[in-house]
């Protein structure tokens, strides 16, 4: 059954409680226990247009339209998406479209940083993105592993530091190159060439027999932090770490279901690293900023999309981890409701933060519901605004990170988890209609 959650109901933020919800509401959701342990942030950097994938507008004529004049249904009755996601389409039980999206910015590296941290910039603090704070708060409750807390597929985002100020310990692993390709190497996570695994074995023993001897010296804290790092490397050159990398353990069918492609197989890589217990992956995906041939690209990327989106989530749900892994998809903005047909655009679509959508599934998100709406043509808001701080706030929520807490700061300034607690911002609540 359609699910479409309204503005009504939502208050804006008061002194007296957080994010609209009453005392007694803000109490009850602080008490529960977290629902999520990993985030899969799918990011699609430039911009995905909206009217396009999930929150197409069939009627709005061909000046907003283009060629992609359908809308297709979804497996739960009400919902419809963008005619190039079929494959979505039937798994629309599994996630919730925020069709309300807002935070008025234009600009790539602002917008970025906005909808990556969930703050707006201030001439006072960097903040760190979403997954350095997961990784810091995750780190302080006892995550060990000798996987990276924080990890990017398979470049950094670079239109800003992900860390801000927490600092390079929660700055993003991002191996590089192409988990698609059959000499996907691992930088830091393989022997190097010519370098057997027998060999660097009997290098460890000579080192730990030279090690047993320096930590007499006076330095002796100092060896003791070092051979902490060096057990880290060597478990993620020889141990399970290298394991969550390599994808050839996997079935060819499996591979081919993602499909044989960088994002699709960056997308079956970020399943293996949830199963090994990474808190916080990104994968980074370009070119959705399309000025120019934006149905042309639309008809490229699309499909991919379709293709590895879907089968992460029935991956994720078959193997029972859907339940604890948050999965999210969205840019730094939407796209321009209205063509661009004329030169030198020919039928591109421009930047618009006005309102946008995004995707969430899974870790305590319900699926098959909509929140929010737009008008006709994709242009304004109608109803339920969700600004980033709000999807960043509920995300926290889940993996039991108290938005309210702060964050240490190397200057000593006050700093929150999320600028909800301080106040001061317009927001349109908590998701708590779509969280479980």
């Amino acid at each position: 059954m359609l699910d479409v959650i309204g503005r009504r109901g939502f208050l804006r933020v008061g002194s007296a409680s957080l994010v609209g919800l009453s005392v007694a509401d803000w109490f009850r959701l602080r008490s529960e226990p977290a629902k999520a342990k990993s985030v899969i942030q799918l990011w699609m950097a430039g911009g995905p247009s909206q009217t396009d994938t999930f929150d197409p507008k069939p009627q709005a004529g061909e000046d907003y339209t283009g060629p992609l004049r359908r809308a297709i249904p979804t497996n739960v009755p009400g919902i419809s998406i963008g005619e190039l996601l079929p494959l979505m389409a039937k798994q629309a039980d599994k996630y919730t479209i925020i069709r309300s999206i807002t935070h008025n910015n234009y600009a790539h590296e602002t917008a970025a940083y906005i909808m990556q941290t969930g703050t707006m910039p201030s001439s006072d603090l960097v903040y760190p993105a979403t997954g350095a704070i997961v990784a810091l708060k995750k780190t302080e409750s006892g995550y060990a592993s000798s996987l990276p807390p924080y990890i990017t597929l398979t470049n950094p985002l670079g239109r800003f530091s992900e860390a801000g100020f927490l600092g390079n310990n929660y700055k993003t692993f991002a191996p590089g190159g192409d988990p698609n390709s059959p000499g996907f190497r691992v930088q830091g996570l393989v022997p190097p060439r010519g370098m057997t695994e027998q060999r660097i074995a009997e290098r460890r023993s000579l080192l730990q027999a030279v090690d047993a001897l320096a930590s007499q010296a006076d330095q002796q804290d100092a060896y003791r932090d070092m051979n902490e790092f060096q057990q880290k490397a060597y478990a993620l050159i020889l141990g399970d770490a290298k394991k969550a990398f390599d994808l050839s353990q996997e079935k060819d069918a499996v591979r081919e279901r993602y499909g044989r492609n960088q994002f699709g197989q960056s997308c079956l890589l970020a399943r293996r690293l949830v199963e090994a217990g990474v808190p916080f992956i990104t994968i980074n995906d370009g070119g959705w900023d399309t000025h120019k041939q934006n149905f042309e690209t639309m008809r490229k990327k699309l499909p991919i999309q379709d293709a590895a989106f879907s089968a992460l989530l029935e991956d994720l749900a078959q193997r029972g981890l859907l339940a604890s892994t948050i999965v999210t998809w969205y840019g730094e903005f939407g796209r321009t409701p209205r063509v661009a047909n004329e030169a030198p655009w020919f039928g591109g679509r421009h930047h618009w933060g006005q309102a946008f959508s995004a995707v969430v599934a899974g870790g305590g998100f319900k699926g098959g519901a909509v929140v929010g709406s737009t008008d006709a043509r994709g242009e304004t808001l109608r109803d339920r605004p969700v600004y980033p701080w709000d999807l960043a706030a509920s995300i926290y929520k889940l993996l039991g990170i108290d938005p309210q807490g702060k964050l240490p700061h190397p200057q000593g300034c006050v700093a929150y988890v999320s600028p909800l607690a301080g106040g001061g911002v317009e927001s349109g609540g908590l998701l708590a209609e779509i969280m479980a």
